[in-house]
């Protein structure tokens, strides 16, 4: 970067990490390579790694498409092979444009109509926004990649686009890239009540449905981990009348980052300490 190769820098980040452009953004850098930074030993400013990540990334991959930034095998592969791929999430699309590199055919299979899974409805749009992951997307796709939304992939008799069997036959191997399952339960009484959903639910919701100009209005937000801090800052971010995240223990055994939480703070969100739920109850007036 310091000598002016841009392009040159950013192959290098994506010949050893395919999505080095959406990580830029996500990655939590302040407790990894900067935080790890020899030279905060030094009492000097560590290396802002993910941002000049970020910088290599996004500048190449505006000035160039996937296939003029990595180029493709000059000469077709011998020993080809049909890999099929379900789920487009970064697991999937990782793989497949990889495989497509090295001249394999990579077919990924998405039951939704959007691709790039969590780096699309999972992420803060403070961190990443949807069109962001989709513009990956899109510049994986133009590795080679095929990508077959709205297509499930389920037993027989199930309703299913795909089976298994149906995929074993077609292709010489199948990758299963289905990503996390649902948000977690607290097991209390009430819990699945109007009003009350899974964080990572919400933040789908948020970044594909949620109508603009929609007021929220007081908001709790149980647990103390970065996906709980993530709603309620977007939550602080959208205007609601008050956001407020009550965590079982302290904030020492919190698993979220605190430079994340500080960040909360700063939009207005208030910790309330060693508070946990034993039920949820609607408000008859």
């Amino acid at each position: 970067i310091a000598s002016g190769n841009v392009v040159g820098s950013a192959r290098t980040i994506f010949e050893q990490n395919l999505l080095g452009y959406s990580c830029s953004r996500v990655c939590p850098v302040e407790v990894l390579c900067v935080g790890d930074c020899v030279y905060n030993g030094w009492e000097r400013d560590p290396i802002q790694i993910g941002r000049l990540q970020r910088y290599a990334t996004e500048t190449a991959t505006e000035a160039r498409p996937g296939t003029a930034l990595l180029g493709k095998r000059s000469t077709p592969n011998p020993n080809k092979k049909r890999v099929a791929l379900i789920g487009a999430g970064p697991a999937s699309l990782a793989c497949a444009g990889y495989l497509a590199l090295e001249g394999h055919e990579a077919v990924i299979f998405e039951k939704r109509s959007v691709s790039g899974g969590l780096n699309t409805t999972g992420i803060a749009p403070y961190k990443l926004k949807a069109s962001a992951s989709v513009a990956e997307v899109a510049w994986v796709e133009q590795l080679g990649v095929e990508i077959k939304t709205n297509t499930t992939v389920g037993v027989a008799g199930s309703g299913a686009t795909h089976t298994g069997e149906k995929l074993l036959a077609e292709f010489d191997a199948v990758f299963i890239g289905i990503g996390l399952g649902d948000d977690s339960k607290l097991g209390v009484p009430g819990e699945d009540a109007e009003g009350v959903v899974g964080a990572t639910a919400w933040i789908e919701q948020m970044k594909l449905e949620l109508p603009r100009g929609k007021k929220l209005g007081n908001v709790l937000v149980i647990g103390g981990g970065n996906t709980a801090i993530d709603v309620a800052r977007e939550c602080a971010l959208l205007g609601a009348e008050s956001v407020t995240m009550a965590y079982r223990r302290s904030a020492k055994d919190m698993s979220g980052y605190e430079h994340e939480m500080e960040g909360a703070r700063i939009e207005g969100v208030k910790l309330e300490l060693n508070a946990q739920p034993v039920s949820f109850a609607k408000d008859a007036s």
